[in-house]
C-alpha cells in the first residue's frame, strides 16, 4: 500500500513539473514575442515631413531667442561651467553636446546630450529635426529618452521649431565625440512606446497675456522641474507646479525646484510682478557677478544666465500665467548639503 502511494506521489509530481515546464514555456513564448512585437513596431509616428527652411535673419535671430533664453536648447547642448553658480555655459562650447546623465542623477541608464551643431546634425534633413524635436525619434528610428522634453516641444507652434532648426544650422561646428546612450532594461523598452507624432498648437497673440504665457511655459519645460515626482520619476498627480523636485550633484549635494504656484507661504503667492521680473532680470546686470561654488555649497541647475535674457514682455506672461494655477502648499528645502560620514 505505501509503496503505490509512493508511486502515485512520483507520477503526479512529474506530472506537475511538467505543466509547470510548459507554462513557463508559453509564458516565456509570449515575453519574447511582446518584446519582439514592441521592437520591431514602435516607435509607431508618422514619416519625417518634406521640408526646406529658410535661414533668413529674422528666422534665424527668433530662433537664437528661443534656443538661448526661452525653450534653451543650449543649457543640455553644451558644457556648463558648475564651478560659478547656475553653471553659465563656457564660451565655445554651444551646441558641442555630451552632457552626463546617469544613475548618480537617478536616471535610469547613462544618457549624453548630442551635437547639434552642424557639424553632429549634418546628416539629418529639416524633416527629420523637425521630428526628432517633436516626437523624439531620430533619423534611424531610434526613440530617444524624455531628457530632451521632446513632448512639450511637440506642442508648440511649427514655426518656432522651424526657428530653433534654421538657428541651430548656423552655430559654428565643432568636432565633438559623443558616446551613445543606453537605457536600463526595462526602460529600453518602455522608452520605444513614448514617442508619438506631435500635436502642434498655434502660438496664441502677446495680447492675449495668459495664454501667451501658457504657451511659454509650456515651451521651456517649467512643469518638469518643478512638480515633484515618484521613485519612477513619474510626476505627481494634482502636484504640478508645486516645486520639490530632487537634483543630486555630484559631491552628494542635492537641490530642489522652486514651488512656482500661487500659494502665498511657500510658493509666488507673495510676489508682484516686478519682484518676478527681477527675479530673473538680476542676472543681466552690468554690476552683477556670479559667485565662486565650491563642492558641497549651495548650487542651482536653474539657467539663470539663460533665462535672463527673456524679454520683459515674455517674462511678464509668464508671471500673469502662473498667477493663475492653482495654490499647492508645499514648503520646499531648497538644498540639502553632501552627507559626510565621521
Amino acid at each position: 500500500m505505501c509503496k503505490f502511494s509512493y508511486t502515485k506521489y512520483i507520477f503526479n509530481m512529474k506530472k506537475i513539473f511538467k505543466i509547470l515546464a510548459y507554462a513557463i514555456g508559453v509564458f516565456l513564448v509570449f515575453v519574447i514575442c511582446g518584446i519582439a512585437f514592441v521592437n520591431f513596431t514602435y516607435p509607431k509616428v508618422s514619416p519625417a515631413l518634406e521640408l526646406t527652411i529658410d535661414h533668413g535673419p529674422d528666422r534665424v535671430a527668433r530662433g537664437a531667442y528661443l534656443a538661448n533664453h526661452v525653450v534653451v536648447c543650449v543649457d543640455c547642448h553644451s558644457t556648463r561651467d558648475f564651478s560659478l553658480l547656475s553653471g553659465p555655459i563656457k564660451p565655445g562650447t554651444i551646441g558641442e553636446g555630451g552632457e552626463l546623465f546617469d544613475h548618480s542623477m537617478g536616471f535610469p541608464g547613462v544618457f549624453y546630450s548630442k551635437n547639434i551643431t552642424p557639424t553632429g546634425i549634418s546628416d539629418y534633413s529639416d524633416g527629420e529635426l523637425f521630428r526628432l524635436i517633436t516626437t523624439g525619434v531620430t533619423n534611424d528610428g531610434r526613440a530617444m529618452f524624455p531628457i530632451m522634453p521632446y513632448p512639450y516641444y511637440g506642442k508648440m507652434d511649427p514655426e518656432d521649431i522651424y526657428d530653433i532648426i534654421a538657428y541651430i544650422r548656423t552655430l559654428d561646428p565643432i568636432e565633438s565625440e559623443i558616446p551613445d546612450s543606453k537605457a536600463d532594461f526595462p526602460v529600453s523598452l518602455i522608452l520605444k512606446t513614448i514617442p508619438k507624432d506631435a500635436d502642434p498648437q498655434t502660438k496664441p497673440a502677446k495680447t492675449d497675456q495668459i495664454a501667451y504665457g501658457g504657451y511659454l511655459v509650456n515651451a521651456a519645460s517649467c512643469g518638469e522641474c518643478h512638480s515633484p515626482v515618484d521613485a519612477q520619476g513619474t510626476r505627481l498627480p494634482g502636484k504640478d507646479y508645486s516645486g520639490g523636485r530632487e537634483f543630486s550633484f555630484p559631491d552628494g549635494s542635492v537641490v530642489r525646484s522652486a514651488n512656482l504656484t500661487p500659494d502665498a507661504s511657500t510658493g509666488i503667492g507673495s510676489w508682484s510682478e516686478d519682484t518676478f521680473v527681477g527675479k530673473f532680470k538680476q542676472y543681466l546686470d552690468s554690476g552683477y557677478h556670479l559667485p565662486k561654488v565650491q563642492p558641497g555649497e549651495f548650487n542651482t541647475i536653474m539657467p539663470w544666465v539663460m533665462y535672463a535674457g527673456m524679454e520683459e514682455s515674455d517674462l511678464k506672461a509668464i508671471y500673469a500665467y502662473i498667477k493663475t494655477l492653482t495654490p499647492i502648499p508645499n514648503q520646499v528645502v531648497k538644498f540639502s548639503p553632501p552627507v559626510t560620514s565621521e
